[in-house]
């Protein structure tokens, strides 16, 4: 196996399994005690000290109230400097808008700025991605991605029929979660040409954005030409920092009139981020650079273990080239299981997330969260191994 690289504990800390199952209630609560999670996404690693310390402060000063109402403001200000830095996407501060978490931002943006027509998803996809369509009030189109094929691209002639039927937007993931793929320029600026062509909408995904590892670029979609008049992203620091319980995403658009028609709803439409989310957000931004890069560093350690690991243990194995997220796709099907992430949870004590859930009725897949030890992810592999090999 390849050695590892060896991370700076002040940057990147591992914690112990009483840590984590203090720390992430249903990551690791929702399992028994001789039991190994690797399904929810949620890593495995401290808090960011900068994360932290910033918190910390906002506590002392008795920063618990009401957030800020409106776009821009210090978390603008951050974002658009994050995104500068990291994707060369040049971002005005006052089209940043705040929402509770992701899901509510591409709920918010179907609500106001939709069509009341079908809704557009490449699947496979996260699972309350599937789900919302049917809560907006849509009827859903799935457009299957190949999650077994080479590159598993968009299928532009999927969603143009889907457009061509009457869909008016299209839900993009992207990078792709369960896939974790990265969409090359081409790709989006096909998808632009074909949304444009029907007069439809883009919301965009782009929650994983900070997590493209080496040899593969994020493109925002907002950064390709001819999108802003019928697009958003939502975006936020809590899958990179891993500060979900905080509570605060952002949905970014790209003129006025968008930015204008969201800002707009009544406040119960869109309320409910906290204001230490916004600090913890404010701080990865503005200084968790470092961190970002050293957490890269592990999971591209860790993806390099998790191919070795497969080799050796599970060498029927099908793993998807991960680009980007620290969740990994495997096809299982070798090992003659319609639901592997099942059978390993009953002979293996390992939680995995099943391909069904991403792709009702896809059996023989399942995702595994990579974002923890190396040690974990070797008893990880070991004990699925056990479970399916039947040893």
């Amino acid at each position: 196996m390849v050695a590892h690289t060896d991370t700076d504990p002040e940057l990147l800390r591992d914690l112990t399994d009483e840590e984590a199952r203090r720390a992430m209630p249903l990551k690791w609560g929702a399992v028994a005690a001789h039991e190994l999670p690797a399904w929810v996404a949620e890593m495995d690693y401290a808090t960011a000290p900068v994360v932290i310390a910033a918190l910390r402060d906002a506590l002392e000063a008795g920063v618990t109230g009401y957030p800020a109402l409106g776009p821009g403001g210090e978390l603008g200000r951050a974002y658009a400097g994050f995104a500068g830095r990291h994707y060369g996407h040049e971002v005005e501060p006052d089209h940043v808008l705040p929402v509770c978490d992701v899901t509510a931002g591409i709920r918010l943006a179907i609500d106001v700025l939709s069509d009341r027509a079908p809704i557009v998803l490449p699947t496979p996809a996260y699972p309350p991605q599937l789900q919302l369509p049917d809560i907006a009030g849509r009827d859903l189109v799935p457009v299957p991605l190949d999650p077994d094929a080479p590159d598993a691209a968009l299928d532009l002639d999927g969603i143009d029929r889907a457009l061509r039927a009457g869909a008016r937007t299209v839900l993009l993931t992207q990078p792709q979660n369960p896939l974790g793929r990265v969409y090359r320029r081409a790709e989006l600026e096909g998808l632009r040409d074909v949304v444009s062509a029907h007069g439809a909408r883009v919301v965009s995904d782009e929650i994983h954005a900070p997590l493209v590892l080496p040899g593969a670029e994020h493109v925002p979609y907002l950064a390709i030409s001819g999108t802003a008049g019928h697009a958003v992203a939502v975006v936020a620091a809590s899958k990179a920092f891993n500060t979900a319980g905080l509570r605060c995403a952002q949905v970014v658009t790209a003129d006025e009139a968008t930015r204008d028609r969201l800002a707009g709803v009544p406040e119960a439409r869109n309320d409910s981020w906290s204001p230490l989310g916004v600090v913890a957000a404010v701080a990865a931004y503005d200084h968790g650079d470092p961190w970002l890069s050293a957490l890269l560093a592990r999971l591209t350690d860790q993806r390099t273990l998790l191919c070795d690991l497969l080799a050796e243990h599970l060498p029927l194995a099908r793993m998807r080239p991960l680009e980007a997220t620290y969740l990994a796709w495997l096809d299982l099907r070798a090992y003659g299981e319609d639901d592997p992430a099942e059978v390993v949870r009953r002979k293996g004590a390992v939680r995995l997330a099943p391909g069904h859930d991403y792709q009702p009725g896809l059996a023989g897949h399942v995702r595994l969260n990579i974002g923890t030890s190396p040690a974990r992810l070797t008893e990880i592999v070991r004990r699925m191994a056990s479970a399916l090999d039947g040893d």
